[in-house]
């Protein structure tokens, strides 16, 4: 039946399936991108899928929710965990097979239908320049082979499965640079082994023993088929944008509708699905700046991420090859300050730090062999020593500096040089860091007890290595009193990381203070962008 407990199902068994051939799909992947990570995508986007019908499911306890309510957590989940272009698009096709009414109990098969039509119609709406021999085509296959099939849920999930495979398997004719690879789209390889998922959990539930035959055609081997993709093709050595840039919106239609405009200026790969006031944002652009000031005048941006396709000039197959610095960070400014130096950011927004899964997704986007991870902040030690593990597992050399601010991992990004080797680049990193002091300044939103005493709502508040050490009632000075706590003990460059809230003229002044009071001590001025503090201060 097509029930609470078959989304379940599909949920569970698709995670599974996709965990089996993830490896499978990573290797043919070679359009837009030839990164080899929309295997790894998918399974992170479905794993989130997973754990929201997961939640839903346990809050009704012993009572099965409706059905509705499952499929429509099941594709919420995926919008808030989209990793990538493949990711995006599976977000927008359960998006559209939620959006159909729910079925009555003789009409399953007729919404099975109608929801992958809908599903595929609106990932096509999803995608600004759609290309046929990817994702688009394979479930505008599956819509129509259901189409003309029935009587129930299961034939009709069978005959979409097929249909599937079968325009998968015409992928290759469709798109070049697939049949030079020798390989079929990876993220309608991807999308078959979903919908095989379905059919399983239509005939067996949970407990299914058989699985579907996923379809795997690889004619070129990985390396092969990175090469395969060659120059003409976008984001290779000599063409297309260097950056992807993923976030959350939180913004009407209207704004939405011009934000398309104006990141489709900027770049390609555009990608934005979701709806009801949240969406999912992916584009492929040379200016990540600017598709964040876009999604800033459009709304919200959050969740943000930026990965840099190729920190050197050797095109993915070197970024497969070398080694890359992933961050977390609190703005989007110090992410386009981290991602101008090669490295990929993930933008952490207030009260919404990473999971693991996305700071594994993080590194596995880079492509590389070998990893730093910074975490820049104590609270995330457990999440990043998870992603590390996993990234482990997944056949990388991967170290975790264990940052506890933005400036730290400034101080450590600094250093990094690729050409070293490995350990000696870690250990060189994990010095400067911690030779980093960091201090941050922040208001005080409650009468409290501190460190330093009571702190009234409105204070500032000057926390030194995480504890408060200096209350004040105007910025400037208190931030002057950390930097002179601070320099007390010696030091030789000062790194100010402003936020939205700082007062304007804080850096001229602070930089003054420094020159005036402190002899041989450098300033530098970054806007970070951050939500909460209002200055980041780091002494080297």
């Amino acid at each position: 039946m097509l029930d609470a407990a078959c989304v379940r199902a599909w949920s569970a068994l698709a995670l599974e399936a996709l965990g089996r051939d993830r490896a499978e799909i990573d290797a043919i992947n070679v359009f837009p991108v030839a990164d080899g990570d929309t295997g790894t995508n998918l399974y992170l986007t479905v794993e989130s899928a997973g754990q929201a019908v997961e939640a839903v499911c346990t809050a009704y306890g012993d009572t099965e929710p409706a059905f509705a309510d499952v499929m429509h957590a099941m594709a919420h989940g995926a919008l808030l965990g989209a990793r990538g272009n493949s990711g995006t698009i599976l977000a927008q096709l359960l998006r559209g097979m939620a959006a159909e009414s729910a079925p009555g109990p003789a009409a399953e098969a007729d919404w099975l239908r109608a929801a992958l039509r809908r599903a595929a119609e609106a990932a096509r709406e999803a995608v600004a320049h759609p290309v046929e021999g990817t994702m688009l085509s394979v479930a505008a296959a599956a819509a129509d082979e259901a189409a003309t099939s029935g009587p129930d849920a299961v034939t009709v999930a069978r005959a979409a499965h097929a249909g599937a495979r079968t325009a998968l398997d015409a992928t290759p004719g469709q798109l070049e640079a697939l049949a030079r690879a020798g390989v079929v789209d990876a993220g309608g390889s991807g999308l078959v082994t979903v919908l095989g998922a379905l059919v399983d959990a239509l005939e067996g539930g949970p407990s299914a023993l058989r699985l579907v035959p996923s379809a795997r055609h690889v004619v070129a081997a990985p390396a092969a088929a990175m090469t395969a993709a060659g120059p003409g093709d976008p984001h290779m050595a000599d063409g297309g944008p260097a950056y992807e840039v993923i976030y959350l919106l939180d913004a009407d239609d209207a704004a939405v509708t011009t934000l398309r405009e104006r990141l489709d200026s900027l770049g390609d790969s555009l990608v934005v699905s979701g709806g009801d006031g949240l969406w999912r944002v992916h584009v492929h652009v040379d200016d990540p700046g600017a598709a964040l000031e876009a999604g800033g005048e459009a709304g919200r941006p959050h969740r943000i991420q930026i990965t840099h396709f190729c920190a050197e000039n050797g095109g993915p197959e070197a970024v497969r090859e070398g080694r890359a610095v992933v961050l977390v960070v609190p703005g989007p400014g110090l992410a386009e300050l981290c991602t101008d130096a090669g490295a990929t950011a993930l933008v952490a927004s207030a009260g919404e730090p990473p999971a693991s899964g996305e700071l594994a997704a993080a590194i596995a986007a880079t492509g590389a062999h070998e990893v730093v991870l910074l975490p820049n902040d104590a609270s995330l030690r457990h999440a990043a020593a998870v992603a590390v593990e996993q990234a482990r597992a997944d056949g990388r050399r991967v170290a975790l500096i264990p940052t506890r601010s933005p400036v730290q991992g400034l101080a450590a990004l600094a250093v990094h040089e690729p050409e070293r080797r490995f350990d000696e680049d870690v250990v060189a990193m994990t010095s400067a860091a911690g030779a980093t002091r960091h201090a941050e300044l922040l208001v005080a939103d409650e009468r409290s007890w501190t460190s330093a005493g009571i702190c009234e709502r409105g204070d500032i508040l000057g926390l030194i290595e995480g504890d408060v050490a200096v209350i004040g009632q105007d910025v400037a000075d208190t931030a002057e009193a950390v930097l002179d706590r601070m320099l007390a003990a010696g030091g030789e460059l000062v790194t100010l990381v402003l936020g939205p809230t700082a007062p304007d003229g804080l850096a001229e002044r602070l930089q003054a203070h420094v020159r005036r009071s402190h002899l041989a001590v450098d300033t530098v001025v970054y806007d970070g962008g951050q939500e909460g503090a209002c200055l980041l201060i780091g002494v080297e």
